[in-house]
């Protein structure tokens, strides 16, 4: 565990994350004491809903299938795909 002063880690934040996301934790000290301490945790970001609107519109230029998914995928399988 790498262990740093106040000062330092607001200085050099960002190395610190690099290293943390790297794996490594590290103790944030205030005047010798250890006030914090930070480790990689596995952190969800927010999804992004989907733009069905536009979706559907893309979908809509696109032209008309002349066989079924099912039926290509069988012929794909059959031809060894």
């Amino acid at each position: 565990m790498m262990t740093v002063g106040l000062t330092h880690a607001k200085a050099h934040l960002g190395e610190l994350l690099d290293k943390v996301e790297a794996g490594e934790e590290v103790l944030i000290t205030r005047r010798g004491r250890p006030v914090a301490r930070m480790s990689a945790v596995a952190v969800q970001r927010p999804r992004k809903p989907l733009p069905l609107d536009d979706l559907a519109a893309f979908r809509a230029t696109l032209p008309m299938m002349q066989e079924s998914s099912a039926g290509l995928i069988r012929k794909m399988r059959d031809e060894g795909y």
